[in-house]
């Protein structure tokens, strides 16, 4: 045991360390998603792999053999959207910290916006840029570049709106732009009950770190969606205080 720690050295210190954070933030990122489910069944996979070499199952162990040794295409294929996000991250700093986006006044007039909004079954579809840009869908909008303000957004989302249907994108403490169209989730596993504004929500955080609020049309409830993740049935005090934990 001494010899052990005598051996032990500043460098073996730092380079588990090193491993050991990745491992983290990487497990913290597809947590929740479906790129967890598939590591689940990769690890199947390749136990079944080790099973089939114990037990001289030598068709079975041909077959994974010849898998396992592209494993790192089949990865590369399968995750592709979840390296593309969290390459994004690391790339723009969000992976070790976010800055400051928003003001608490101003998450103050998004929350009674929403708030209104639901008690009128009023649609609506609010998207907070953080680290990774939005530009690419604020130019599939009209540019508004506005303060914020509750009474433009309720008028934004208001069924005679022209530009209702589509997505508020918030960015530099502005609204940047309106009626942007968000790529749709293409997760299988998402509930079928959820409708396009939903879908859309989900789409938009799955590629990147955006913060979205969802309210819905139907039944005036109110969601916050981040990493591809749904919490519903927000008040106005939960929806606030998850907004200026994350924004403020």
């Amino acid at each position: 045991m001494q010899d052990l720690i005598a051996n032990f050295r500043l460098q073996d210190a730092v380079d588990i360390g090193v491993i050991a954070f990745f491992v983290y933030q990487t497990m913290d990122l597809i947590r929740g998603t479906r790129a967890a489910r598939m590591l689940v069944g990769l690890g199947v996979v390749f136990l079944v792999f080790l099973s089939s070499q114990f037990f001289d199952l030598y068709t079975v162990n041909w077959v994974l053999d010849n898998l396992l040794s592209s494993i790192f295409i089949v990865v590369v294929v399968i995750f592709q959207n979840d390296i593309r996000r969290a390459l994004t991250q690391v790339g723009t700093g969000s992976f070790f910290g976010r800055e400051v986006v928003l003001q608490s006044s101003d998450v103050e007039e998004v929350v009674r916006a929403t708030v209104t909004m639901a008690t009128k079954r009023i649609g609506g579809l609010i998207v907070f840029e953080r680290e990774v840009g939005l530009s690419e869908y604020v130019e599939s909008g009209t540019r508004i570049d506005a303060a914020i303000s509750r009474e433009l957004i309720r008028s934004i989302f208001h069924t005679s709106s022209p530009i209702h249907d589509g997505a508020i994108i918030i960015a530099v403490g502005r609204i940047a732009a309106a009626g942007c169209f968000l790529p749709l989730t293409t997760n299988p596993n998402v509930s079928k009950a959820l409708g396009t504004r939903h879908r859309a929500a989900i789409g938009v955080t799955e590629d990147t770190d955006a913060i979205v609020v969802v309210v819905s049309e139907e039944d005036g409830r109110i969601s916050l969606i981040r990493d591809g993740r749904l919490t519903r049935d927000l008040d106005a005090a939960n929806l606030r205080e998850k907004l200026e934990g994350l924004l403020v």
